[in-house]
């Protein structure tokens, strides 16, 4: 059974029976036996794996609702996107009929559209449905959620410049790392890197919260925030908007005579593999100059050129950078 091959009914079923295995993953009672025989309906074909990860995807956005010991699905095979914009609209119809009595919209636990983006190698700009603008990094994945009480982006990674449209009784939350960012209208960029989020506003004012419920940081145009796993509360400090920091927009990447330590995790997330230090001597070393961001995995090769340093890999493929002791930087 191939894509070409499948009727329009055959996809119906797929999806039918895509959302029947999602419920029951789900549900309380699912037995070990229906356990077994979702596995072999999953691993039977492609478009099964393809069309359950979109409905579980739907129910991880949707938060707020009842859980039991669901079955997350192994990464799905890429497919056309007219076949994801049909699964995801199958999804959010799978979500809301079991609750349709509870008026899961009415209530806050379901959203009423749901959008995915992700790039690769490429920036992007997209108009989420409230007409908000987003730019999207390298790398970078995240989805945007309509909540009757609020918009909200789940940024799993990468970095992203907003630009919200404004909707005081409808506020716009970013969910990134351990807080959230929350707005009604403003432009800012959020990034998120390992464990570590930074804010940047440039425009407006945002809040910043944390999951732990430790307090609200606000931040006034000009302002930076970063925090991560070990330091939930976000460290602030200014930054200018017209420097470095936001460059990524126009497809460069800027290192003004920065540690390798702090240029790292930025040249980092242009990279498959992380380029790693093999000790603090080495981090400490400077780096400056502007780079095209689609040539930084040649600027890491071409580092030995211009620093004290030399390249080895750790036995999990990593690049590691090594200082040479005594040597300066060539001019």
């Amino acid at each position: 059974m191939t894509e070409q091959s499948l009727s329009e009914v055959e996809y119906d079923a797929i999806t039918d029976a895509a959302a029947h295995w999602c419920m029951r993953m789900h549900a309380f009672d699912c037995t070990t036996a229906e356990r077994e025989a979702f596995k072999q309906w999953h691993e039977a074909h492609p478009l099964h794996a393809f069309e359950y990860a979109a409905m579980f995807e739907i129910w991880e956005v949707a938060d707020h609702l009842p859980r039991s010991a669901a079955v997350a699905p192994p990464p799905a095979p890429p497919l056309p996107g007219r076949w994801r914009n049909y699964a995801v609209a199958a999804a959010l119809a799978l979500v809301a009929l079991p609750l349709a009595a509870l008026s899961g919209w009415e209530a806050g636990w379901l959203p009423s559209s749901y959008e995915h983006y992700e790039t690769e190698n490429t920036l992007r700009k997209v108009t989420l449905a409230d007409g908000s603008q987003v730019e999207l990094n390298v790398g970078t994945e995240l989805v945007y959620s309509n909540y009757k009480d609020e918009r909200r982006i789940t940024l799993k990674k990468g970095e992203a410049f907003f630009s919200v449209s404004h909707d005081r009784k409808h506020p716009f939350v970013v969910r990134a790392g351990t807080g959230q960012i929350r707005v009604t209208g403003t432009q800012f960029n959020v990034w998120k890197y390992e464990d570590k989020v930074q804010v940047m506003l440039l425009e407006g004012s945002v809040n910043i919260i944390s999951n732990d419920g430790r307090g609200v940081t606000n931040l006034s145009p000009g302002m930076q925030a970063s925090y991560n796993l070990v330091e939930p509360v976000p460290r602030v400090s200014p930054f200018a908007p017209d420097g470095s920091a936001l460059a990524w927009r126009t497809g460069k990447l800027i290192l003004d005579n920065l540690a390798l330590a702090d240029a790292l995790p930025l040249i980092n997330r242009y990279l498959s593999k992380p380029v790693m230090l093999a000790d603090t001597a080495t981090g400490a070393i400077r780096i400056g100059g502007i780079y095209d961001i689609q040539a930084v995995p040649h600027l890491v090769s071409s580092l030995p050129k211009v620093l004290p340093v030399y390249l080895t890999r750790n036995h999990d493929g990593n690049t590691v950078l090594n200082s040479i002791p005594g040597k300066a930087p060539k001019s």
